[in-house]
């Protein structure tokens, strides 16, 4: 699903505008990430997309078309356990089914399904889903919307409380609902590293304008502009600085500060 996203402004009443003329394109098929300091309008901006809210001027176009099926959205909370409304993992999986009509003749297939692709065993189907780990917590979340197959998929702050081993399993999981499921993905994180080794295009907004956008590698080598709004370039990229700095030798840029190591081994032998 491609965004479109034209002259957009949005304010509270007798507030300033949080968003002014933002014009984007979020293309189809892949991951953008969305950063930017505390109170730049990426959480208003996503609540836009998602429906939540309305703009005071501008459109959002999804594939062309300026209305959106609810059902072709599918938006994950900060808190995962947030949004957990049932008493068992199973009646959660299911709720978000009924709600877009899913046909229920399908619904137990259709449970064991999710739980497969976000690499859950069934056993947990019996739990309280506020009982479950961080990492449950957010598979569970993420399953629950895919019970009905949404084009379009929202995170916000996706990995926050997640150990490192957490963190390698969501990103394999999202990098997979992109290449295999075909899914658009949306994620706002201050987590600078991880967006490196996960998104396609990045977009930075600073009080409520976008100030920079692109490639994921030309917007986290412009150094120069993420310090300027009090923001660091992902490790793997200063690191890469740093071997040039010091050792000249130029290196591509990765998404692994071990395959840059693994280059500078190449370059030097």
């Amino acid at each position: 699903m491609e965004i479109t996203i034209e002259n957009l402004y949005f304010k509270y009443p007798e507030q300033d505008y949080i968003l002014s003329n933002v014009n984007l394109i979020i293309k189809s098929n892949i991951i953008t990430g969305i950063i930017g300091p505390n109170g730049s309008g990426k959480t208003t901006l996503i609540e836009i997309i998602d429906g939540l809210l309305k703009p005071v001027k501008g459109i959002v176009k999804y594939n062309k078309v300026e209305k959106i099926n609810p059902k072709d959205i599918g938006y994950i909370f900060q808190n995962s356990k947030n949004q957990f409304f049932s008493k068992t993992v199973k009646e959660e999986l299911e709720l978000g089914a009924k709600i877009n009509n899913y046909k229920l003749d399908v619904l137990d297939k259709r449970v064991l399904d999710v739980l497969k692709i976000v690499k859950l065993d069934k056993e947990i189907l019996d739990k309280n889903p506020l009982t479950l780990s961080n990492s449950e917590a957010k598979k569970i979340a993420i399953a629950s919307i895919l019970m009905y197959n949404p084009k379009l998929i929202i995170l916000d702050e996706p990995t926050l409380n997640l150990d490192d081993k957490s963190k390698d399993e969501f990103i394999k999981l999202i990098k997979m609902l992109k290449n295999r499921y075909n899914k658009t993905i949306i994620i706002i994180s201050h987590d600078i590293d991880l967006l490196h080794k996960i998104v396609d295009n990045v977009v930075l907004l600073n009080e409520g304008k976008i100030v920079l956008e692109g490639n994921k590698y030309d917007v986290f080598k412009d150094s120069k502009t993420l310090k300027k709004y009090g923001l660091l370039p992902p490790k793997v990229i200063m690191f890469s600085n740093k071997v040039l700095n010091k050792k000249g030798i130029k290196l591509g840029y990765r998404d692994e500060i071990n395959d840059l190591i693994k280059d500078i081994y190449r370059n030097v032998y």
